[in-house]
């Protein structure tokens, strides 16, 4: 027999056919189950009602009760308005409207009585209400206590299906004797974290008796969905641990170890030696590897990736890197070769732009094994491209890529390949555990010993002058410089220095031929876009003037300038990651934001941020605390963080105890088959598919 839960929506008193056909539509609501689990946004105290007199411009939503003593319809068109005049015993409030008059005007009844909820506005000492919420004031549901405050659509206000039609509604669902909200976490769990029943929590979350009620009903809830999202991670880490097989590196051969001894341009750091420690300990464990490794722009990611591929040389497999542009791949391609310089084993690149004849070399070279590492672009997941023995995939600034892709690049080997997801985009704790919760997380937190911090400061347009004196003067001292813009043409819209008028600004300052450039940005052709970042990094000019498209997958030492134009105009992660394109060699070196007049909260608030740290750590709390988890590089295509109360932001805390319950739970019972579990395998069946970074083999 169906439950209460499962009634259709338009059988509930107060509902029908057509309410419920617009919180169907409008707000995926079917049933009464679903009903309750459209949670309140937030709640409004409505303890109070205030006297007239007592109102001031400065308060915050207030309520008031009186009686209508006159209404009236002004003007006309877009000017058309219309009023109520609200007295108590202690003075007058106006009532104003101007959208849904018609509505509104018959309605509002003089003589009769109401409570009015909105916000005061005071002109020259004429109290007024605009657009206020009424009540009846002899029959409100809404004028004591905490009041729920619900999601809605612009659908459901123009059906006048407002806040109070969902809190009579939620009302009658919880009222009815037949209500019995099945428990899905353990008794055990909810004793220990002294969290009430959820059928309990649920009624207080909705109506709750007091701010204690409702801090202890949403503590219960939040602890629920992130209880059940650490579960669902960690049951697909188990299953894929006990279930998919791996290649087995057993080796620690040869190349790896003359790598180590003769070639390492520097001692690895402490950081870089653990990360190793761990990719390798996974390789020989029969398992495949999905492990994630996060480091900081500049930390050594790419010395790690190039070690674990000789590890899978060692052990006869092939190896490969996938970057999501041809400049980042092209970087990982001159950066490996020059590493491996004097042994023998080369890699190969593979983008889009590869000539015809070339790629027919490659794609041969890696069906008979010849080519023992290939770097490139999504052109690496093609379907003529076949590896003899793939090994080891290593995916860079792996959110740009979709899951299919991951998947497709894994699927060319008869064994699934060990996978290493590399990001320069460091992630807050929180996030990573939320979002790659079903990966193993390795982090490099130490840059390489002898480089300087990067010295950052803000300067306003009119500095430009001084700015160019100082570029000037590093480029005589034999120095390189960056000079990005945010925009390649111009726009009278935005107002922002473009990259073709910029470069003739700066080029009147800093001019050619004495001064010599490259130009980038991403309506380039690929070979023209190597040329010129060739050309940089060879030395043979001095000034970069280039977009965002340089923001990952420039390696040039000898630069140590950084000049951001409309530094506003970028986000936390963008300005950290280009200012990660000085500071890679022994000089000091400086990052210069330019900032507009007018800054936003948030824009100074970023800027401020850039200049206090080098931290891509802290800079990535701050960001997730300005942008919010939805926002985050890789997070809206997780399909994971919809949660409707928690907020990783806010609630480390309690994610990271759902994390241990959830651990100790499956240690205990692996598959969920004990009674009183049964509400938690229940639960986890009802969950929708997620994406899940670990599953691509």
């Amino acid at each position: 027999m169906p439950s209460f839960l499962e009634t259709p929506i338009e059988y509930l008193k107060g509902v029908g056919p057509q309410r419920a056909e617009a919180l169907k539509n409008e707000l995926d609501i079917h049933t009464v189950g679903d009903l309750l689990l459209h949670y309140p946004a937030r709640h409004e105290d409505r303890s109070r009602v205030y006297k007239i007199a007592e109102l001031g411009s400065a308060e915050a939503n207030v309520q008031v009760k009186g009686r209508i003593i006159k209404t009236d319809l002004i003007g006309a068109g877009a000017a058309r308005r219309f009023t109520a005049l609200l007295q108590d015993e202690t003075g007058l409030l106006e009532l104003i409207w101007f959208q849904g008059i018609s509505w509104v005007a018959k309605s509002v009844k003089p003589g009769e009585t109401y409570l009015a909820y909105g916000r005061i506005s005071d002109y020259k000492g004429k109290l007024s209400m605009a657009h206020p919420e009424l009540e009846n004031g002899d029959t409100a549901v809404q004028s004591k206590g905490l009041v729920p405050v619900y999601p809605l659509t612009e659908g459901m206000r123009r059906r006048r299906l407002e806040n109070r039609f969902m809190v009579q509604t939620v009302r009658m669902a919880l009222a009815d004797p037949k209500l019995d909200i099945p428990e899905n976490l353990p008794v055990s769990v909810l004793r220990e974290l002294q969290l009430p029943a959820r059928t309990q929590a649920i009624r207080m979350l909705h109506a709750p008796a007091d701010l204690k009620a409702l801090e202890l009903a949403q503590k219960r809830l939040k602890f629920e969905e992130l209880f059940f999202l650490q579960m669902r991670h960690l049951q697909l880490k188990t299953n894929r641990n006990r279930v998919v097989k791996g290649p087995v590196f057993s080796e620690v051969g040869a190349l790896f170890n003359t790598f180590y001894k003769e070639h390492l341009p520097f001692t690895l750091t402490d950081a870089q030696k653990k990360v190793i420690k761990e990719i390798r300990a996974d390789m020989k464990t029969g398992r495949q590897m999905n492990r994630l490794l996060q480091g900081d722009v500049g930390s050594g990611k790419t010395m790690v990736a190039l070690m674990s591929m000789l590890l899978a040389a060692d052990n006869g497999f092939q190896a490969c890197v996938m970057a999501p542009t041809e400049i980042l791949a092209a970087q990982h391609f001159y950066s490996i070769s020059e590493l491996l310089e004097g042994m023998h084993i080369k890699p190969m690149l593979l983008t889009g732009s590869t000539p015809k004849k070339k790629r027919t070399e490659i794609l041969e070279g890696l069906k008979n094994g010849d080519i023992p590492f290939l770097i490139g672009t999504h052109a690496l997941i093609e379907d003529d491209v076949a590896f003899q023995q793939l090994g080891l995939v290593v995916i860079d600034e792996q959110h740009r890529f979709g899951v299919a892709q991951r998947a497709k690049l894994s699927s060319k080997a008869s064994l699934p390949p060990h996978v290493l997801v590399m990001t320069a985009t460091p992630i807050p704790r929180t996030l990573a555990m939320t979002v790659y919760g079903d990966l193993d997380v390795s982090v490099i937190n130490q840059l390489p010993g002898g480089r300087k911090p990067i010295q950052t400061a803000m300067r306003p347009g009119s500095n430009r002058p001084l700015i160019m004196d100082f570029i000037r003067k590093e480029i005589k001292a034999g120095r390189q410089v960056y000079y990005v813009f945010p925009l390649i043409e111009d726009s009278d819209k935005l107002e922002l220095q473009s990259l073709m008028s910029g470069y003739d600004m700066v080029n009147e300052y800093l001019p050619a031929p004495e001064f010599k450039y490259s130009i980038v940005h991403g309506k380039l052709k690929p070979e023209e876009k190597d040329d010129e970042m060739r050309k940089f990094r060879n030395g043979q000019t001095d000034i970069m003037v280039a977009t965002t498209v340089i923001e990952v997958g420039v390696n040039v030492p000898n630069a140590t300038v950084m000049v951001i134009e409309n530094a506003e105009r970028f986000g936390l992660s963008q300005l950290h990651q280009l200012r990660g394109r000085v500071g890679r060699g022994g000089n000091q070196s400086y990052c210069i934001l330019i900032a507009g007049q007018k800054l936003s909260t948030n824009g100074k608030k970023r800027l401020e941020t850039m200049i206090r740290t080098t931290d891509g750590f802290e800079i990535s709390k701050v960001d997730l605390e300005l942008r919010g988890p939805g926002e985050m590089d890789g997070t809206r295509q997780s399909g994971i963080l919809d949660l409707k109360l928690a907020d990783i932001r806010h609630d480390e805390n309690l994610l990271l105890l759902a994390r241990a319950r959830a651990e100790d739970l499956l240690n205990d019972d692996p598959l969920l088959m004990k009674p009183e579990h049964f509400g938690v395998r229940q639960e986890l069946a009802k969950i929708p598919h997620r994406t899940v970074w670990s599953k691509i083999a």
